[in-house]
Order: structure tokens, then C-alpha cells, then sequence
């Protein structure tokens, strides 16, 4: 009715107020119709359709300026800015992204994909406009949810934003669901009144009077707990963002349009620093997002009728996510010490597993991978083996912490970085594709990469055996099941899979099934090479890996294969090692766009097929095709 005449924001305030509830079904169905074939971020997408309507239609983009935080939410700010056709294409290649981006549109004022950014980068849009000559007046928006106030860098931006004193209005958008259940001291900062000693005296004086009084006295203590949550919600939510500075306006329902609308204009036309707190419900109005609002936070392909995942015909294959989840609960039965730790995402990394068999030795830090590092940084100082789970671009976050809290400390740490390479549909802010530069430089660290779950499994125990920090990386995808190799692990030490004159091509972790398969092809042609395993990015022993080679010729090309950019990755670490010239096959010095992940390997040439004809071209090259 009103979807298809939308061909920008303005075209929305052409809408009467009280229709905008029609507005707001009609994008929940095309998100819907989308996402059941595409895949992506349902539940969090659903629960912000009413603020993102209300928004656009008090602000004047792109003039004004909306950022988000993470920006999983913002399907509906991409369908109401000129992206309704094109959003058929939601996460494929070559289509739109699944997050804000500045080079798809004029609307989107920053990539974003990580979370507690929003406020500091407002912060400096508006410190920038303020410095502007002429001026050039302008509102600016930052949108978090509650996950993110579980960031440290939130509370640096909003500090620093109550210091300036600059007009900026944060948007806090709560529903107690960030991707799994928030946990953090936050919440709790919203109970300080009622902690307190003299109030708990009195509380527990009252109990004791009314429980004295029965039955009766049971209904008044009923109906004093209700007063107590109402004294909460009406004077603790807005001290803390008060005492920061900031005007608090709310709690308001951020569904209710005809209230969200003018209640947003007046607060616009407020001065300074203003924090609007709106309370949305993740997956609203979509039942099996509602109810299930973990899974549906990025979900795949799904039945719109029922909710159910749509799963390709044939016996499902176990992902390295599954192998490790299953393989850390295991160890922990046989090592006390085995803790486990993540930063919101215990779904995500299979550490829900770990939380329902041991509970007590499972740490949720909320989205604090900072804190995440630090923290396990202690626990093994103090005795334990945490294993931390974290997905790769995430980790990134962390990467002070993991020098000087953990491995100056030669803290014995487990870093297991899921979601490494390619990881595909989520694009630029989440291809885990940088950590083996980073880590590289980090001394005295371990560096593993698994060919198969199998392997993942080994370095595991391996890893938690070792008295010293050590990252296991590993992608999404499926766990192949490799039969050759599976020797014993050595600190350091590559293991040969096949032996050959013609070549040598040392793999890295997933890139070890694509070698040996454009082995395969090769061979069929009478190209026959030595392929290895390389297990290990950091350290890598020299006197193995030259072993590793004996069997080529003396003037075979030696290539290295890695699911990471090139620039400074595992190929320069062999190449430094080896201490000759070898072909380098990766990722270019670049930001990956989203894409499936197959898709991506075989544009980039890390595909079997890609693999055999980088070969080919080189043994040409020097006369041996």
C-alpha cells in the first residue's frame, strides 16, 4: 500500500501519523520474504522497524545524520532509503550488504558491523560540524542497543560526548537481548537503590512483618514488589546517563508510532546531549523470532510458515564450530582447570554446550572482547586453562590485551578464533582475515590451524597441554574429513601429506582439502607434487619444513596457500623461514565484500580449480608444463 511509493525517507512523511503502523507491517513482510530465502539478521531487523520509521520521519537525511551500532538492525533504514528493489540481494554477491555502508549509500554514514562504536564516532561527526566554517547545522543519531553498553568504548564515548556538551542524541533501543541474554553490571546498576543497606533493612523488617501476618500479608508483599519495580523504572534508569551529562528521556514503547513520533521531535529540538531510552521486542511481530529470538539473530534460510531452518538434502556434516564445542566439553570432564570464556556469543562459537554442562566454570562477559582477553589473562595466572571463543574479525578488538595481558605474561590461554578466512555473507566488517598478520607479531604466541575436525580436536589438547598462550584458528564451514595425515603434533613441525618432484604447495588449515584436491587434478595430467600440511603459522621449525621438501626438485616451485591476506601472513613466514623466494597464494591488501564463501574462494583463486591453474601457469612459466 504504502512500501512501493517509498523512493527515499522523504517520500515517509508524506504518510499521515496514524498510518505508519501499515508502513511498518509492509516492512516486516518484505524483510521477511527476503530473509526466509537469504539469510541474515531477522530478529534484531523485526524489533527495530517502528524506531527506524520514526526516526526517518522526524530527521531530514541525508542531510541529518543516523549511525547504528553493529547496524544487524538496520534492514528497514535500508528498504526505506532507495534499497527496497535491490534488497532482494541482501547479502549476495554483487548486491547490497547486510550491514550499513558507506559506499553502497548516501544514507549509510559509516560502516559498521562491530559494536559500541556508534556514540563516539556521532560524537565526532558532531565535534566536526560544530567546527565547520560556515556552520552547517545538522542533527546527529546514534542508535545502541543495550549489548553494546556491555562495551567499554560505549562509556568512553558517552563521557567524553557529556564533557562537550555537543548536540548529539543517543537512541538507547533496549529489549534485554543483545544475541544471547545480556549479563553485566549495567543491569545491575539499575538496582543500586533498592541495594541499598538502609533500604534493605527496612525491606527485610517488612517482609518479616508482613509474612507474620499471613495470608494477607503475602498479598501485600506481592504488592509491595510490584511498587519496588516501578520505583526502579521510574528513578534508576535515567541516573547514570544523568550523571554522564546527558538528558534522559523515557522509557518509551518503541513500537508505539503515534507516541515514538511527536515525543522524538520535541526531544530533537532539545539542546546538548539527550539519551532517548525506547524498550522494542526482538523478532516483533514474527512468531518464531519472538520466541526464539538467539537463533533468529542470524539465521539462514527458513520455512516463513514455521520458523524451520531450510537445510540442504543429505546427512548434515559436523562445522568446526560443532567439532570444537563437542571436543572442549569433553576435555573439561577429564581437566578441572579447562574454564571456558566468550564475549556474547555462546551460541555462535558452540560454547553453549560448556554453559549447560558446567555452568560454574563458564564466563559470558557480554560484548567485551577486551575485557574477554584480560580477563582470561587472570584466570590462568591463577591456576586455570580458559579457552576462549571468539569469532576472528572480533578478536581484533582485543589485540592489546592478548600482547600485554597475555602473552607478556605467558599467561597459558586458549584462543580459539572461530569464523578465520573467508567468512562470507556478513562482508567487509567480518571476514576474519586479518588475525594471522596481527598475531604474527605477538612473541612467544602459538599459532595453530587445523586441516580437518579431527585435527581441530588434537590441537586442542595439544594447546591446554602447553604451558603458554596459544591461538587455533578455523573457519566457517563444514569439517572436512581428511584421511591422510594425523601424525602426532610437534611444537612448530609441518606434516607431509604426499610426496612429489614437480612442486611443493604448503597449506594452511582449510586451504589443506583445496590443495590436495588440485593435487588431484594436477596428477591427471602427470603433474605430481609434494603437499604439505603446515599445522603451524607461528613457530615453524626450519630443519622440519626443509625436510618437508627434500623430495622436490632442485628447481621446483615451492607455493604457500592461506584463507588470509598475504601481506605480512603465513607465505611470509615461510618464506622468511625458508629463507628463499616462494609463490605466495591468498587474499589481496584489501577489505573482502560479503559474498558466500565458495563463491569468494573462487574468485580469489583459493578454489581447487583456482589452485591447479596458478600451479600451471607457473610451471609454464619456467619451462616444466
Amino acid at each position: 500500500m504504502y512500501l512501493e511509493s517509498i523512493a527515499a525517507p522523504q517520500d515517509i512523511r508524506k504518510i499521515p501519523v496514524e498510518q505508519l503502523p501499515v508502513l511498518a507491517q509492509e516492512v516486516r513482510q518484505r524483510i521477511l520474504e527476503v530473509t526466509s530465502r537469504t539469510g541474515g539478521h531477522i530478529a534484531s531487523s523485526f524489533g527495530a522497524v517502528e524506531l527506524i520509521i520514526a526516526l526517518h520521519y522526524c530527521l531530514d537525511v541525508p542531510r541529518d545524520k543516523i549511525l547504528f551500532d553493529v547496524g544487524h538492525q538496520a534492514y528497514a533504514h535500508k528498504i526505506l532509503t532507495g534499497r527496497n528493489r535491490a534488497f532482494d540481494t541482501l547479502r549476495q554477491y554483487g548486491g547490497i550488504s547486510g550491514f550499513p555502508s558507506r559506499e553502497e549509500s548516501e544514507y549509510d554514514t559509516c560502516f559498521c558491523g562491530h559494536s559500541s562504536t556508534s556514540v563516539s564516532a556521532a560524537l565526532g561527526i558532531a565535534c566536526a560540524r560544530d567546527a565547520a566554517q560556515p556552520p552547517a547545522p545538522f542533527k546527529v543519531v546514534a542508535v545502541i542497543g543495550d549489548g553494546s553498553l556491555s562495551g567499554g568504548l560505549c562509556f568512553e564515548g558517552l563521557n567524553n560526548a557529556g564533557h562537550l556538551k555537543k548536540d548529539i542524541l543517543v537512541v538507547l533501543n533496549t529489549n534485554e537481548l543483545s544475541i544471547a541474554p545480556n549479563v553485566g553490571a549495567i543491569s545491575t546498576y539499575l538496582n543500586k537503590l533498592i541495594s541499598l543497606p538502609i533500604y534493605n533493612r527496612f525491606r527485610a523488617s517488612f517482609d518479616k512483618f508482613l509474612e507474620s501476618r499471613v495470608p494477607r500479608g503475602r498479598r501485600l508483599k506481592a504488592m509491595a514488589a510490584k511498587f519496588e519495580e516501578g520505583l526502579k523504572g521510574l528513578f534508576i534508569p535515567g541516573m547514570l546517563f544523568e550523571e554522564l551529562g546527558f538528558r534522559y528521556f523515557g522509557p518509551l514503547d518503541g513500537h508505539d508510532l503515534q507516541k515514538l513520533v511527536p515525543t522524538l521531535r520535541n526531544i530533537l529540538n532539545v539542546k546538548g546531549p539527550r539519551l532517548v531510552h525506547v524498550i522494542t521486542k526482538k523478532g516483533k511481530g514474527y512468531a518464531p523470532a519472538e520466541q526464539d529470538p538467539v537463533r533468529f539473530h542470524s539465521a539462514g534460510p527458513f520455512d516463513i510458515g514455521s520458523g524451520a531452518p531450510v537445510r540442504s538434502s543429505g546427512p548434515a556434516a559436523a562445522t568446526y564450530t560443532e567439532v570444537f564445542s563437542n571436543a572442549v566439553v569433553r576435555l573439561a570432564a577429564r581437566d578441572t582447570r579447562v574454564v571456558a570464556v566468550t564475549a556474547a556469543m555462546p551460541e555462535g562459537t558452540g560454547l553453549d554446550k560448556f554453559r549447560d554442562a558446567y555452568p560454574q566454570r563458564f564466563y559470558d562477559v557480554g560484548i567485551a572482547e577486551q575485557h574477554a582477553v584480560c580477563f582470561a589473562g587472570g584466570l590462568a595466572l591463577a591456576g586455570m586453562r580458559p579457552v576462549v571463543a571468539i569469532y576472528s574479525t572480533f578478536f581484533q578488538r582485543a589485540v592489546d590485551q592478548v600482547f600485554v595481558d597475555v602473552a607478556l605474561q605467558k599467561a597459558p590461554v586458549v584462543f580459539c578464533l572461530d569464523r578465520a578466512g573467508i567468512v562470507g555473507e556478513d562482508g567487509v566488517t567480518h571476514q576474519g582475515v586479518f588475525d594471522i598478520p596481527v598475531l604474527r607479531s605477538v612473541p612467544d604466541l602459538f599459532i595453530m590451524a587445523p586441516q580437518d575436525g579431527r585435527e581441530l580436536e588434537a590441537m586442542l589438547e595439544f594447546a591446554i597441554s602447553l604451558n603458554r598462550p596459544c591461538v587455533i584458528r578455523y573457519p566457517k564451514s563444514i569439517a572436512p574429513v581428511i584421511d591422510e595425515g594425523h601424525g602426532p603434533l610437534k611444537a612448530g613441525c609441518v606434516e607431509p601429506l604426499r610426496s612429489g618432484r614437480d612442486y611443493a604447495i604448503i597449506a594452511l588449515g582449510s586451504m589443506v582439502a583445496a590443495a590436495l584436491a588440485a593435487d588431484d587434478l594436477l596428477r591427471r595430467e602427470g603433474i605430481c607434487g609434494t603437499c604439505v600440511n603446515a599445522r603451524f603459522v607461528k613457530p615453524l621449525d626450519a630443519d622440519a619444513l626443509k625436510d618437508a621438501l627434500r623430495q622436490i626438485g632442485p628447481s621446483a616451485p615451492v607455493f604457500t596457500v592461506e584463507d588470509g591476506v598475504i601481506d605480512a601472513g603465513f607465505g611470509s613466514a615461510v618464506c622468511e623461514t625458508l629463507g628463499r623466494t616462494i609463490e605466495r597464494m591468498g587474499l589481496p591488501d584489501q577489505f573482502i565484500v560479503h559474498g558466500k564463501r565458495q563463491l569468494l574462494l573462487e574468485k580469489y583463486g583459493l578454489d581447487a580449480a583456482g589452485i591447479a591453474l596458478r600451479i600451471k601457469k607457473a610451471l609454464k612459466k619456467d619451462g616444466k608444463g
